[in-house]
């Protein structure tokens, strides 16, 4: 163990909890108090760790999820599904008129762009509760755009597939490309924008940066 803790960096603690969690699968033992660990140890460990630091997974939430990688009967769809909800935040909308008309406006949006209406993933439930928040306060104009939103997303998830590719076969590698990616990449997603932001805010206000600037 102290080979592998060497060759991914991880303490032989933390190891020993993976394995006991059922996170890592366990050595094969070759004496008392020893086992032999092997590249798929290393990769496992490595992904493991990836997902807890970068991906924010509790311990419950990765060991289901390994348990689905490890299940060779768990199809490679639904696997990829699971990945990306332990990542995706649920925000519930009160009941009333705004959430019964942020859903019927998603369900719309949906539909225009010839996406799949799955009611009651997280996402969706998500971006219902926003919708609704945002008419509560009065921001309609940012409802009124919300195709535009919706094109900028679809670009991004296109690259998303692209990135992650045809061949599944390695569905370590595809797990973390879904957590690792999704997590790290609405990071990213959120610079640029900002970064977008402020050079489009120059273009488009010269007279007020001028008038800043003396």
């Amino acid at each position: 163990m102290a080979e592998l803790s060497a060759a991914t960096g991880v303490p032989v603690p933390t190891i020993k909890y993976y394995v006991r969690e059922g996170l890592v699968p366990a050595g094969r033992p070759t004496g008392r108090n020893q086992a032999d660990y092997d590249d798929g140890h290393v990769r496992r460990l490595k992904l493991v760790r990836s997902l807890s630091e970068y991906g924010g997974l509790s311990i419950a939430v990765m060991r289901d999820l390994m348990q689905r990688l490890d299940n060779p009967e768990e199809h490679d769809f639904d696997l990829l599904g699971a990945a990306q909800k332990t990542i995706t935040e649920h925000r519930e909308a009160s009941p009333g008129t705004d959430r019964d008309q942020a859903e019927q406006e998603l369900a719309e949006l949906v539909a225009r762009r010839g996406w799949r209406w799955e009611p009651h993933h997280p996402a969706t439930r998500t971006a219902i509760g926003i919708l609704a928040s945002l008419h509560e306060v009065g921001r309609d104009d940012m409802v009124e755009v919300l195709d535009s939103y919706a094109a900028a997303a679809e670009l991004i998830a296109e690259t998303d597939i692209r990135l992650l590719g045809d061949d599944l076969t390695d569905r370590e590698r595809a797990v973390e490309i879904v957590v690792i990616g999704t997590a790290v990449g609405d990071t990213l997603i959120a610079a640029l924008r900002r970064i977008a932001q402020a050079t489009l805010a120059r273009r488009t206000y010269p007279a007020e940066r001028a008038g800043q600037s003396r």
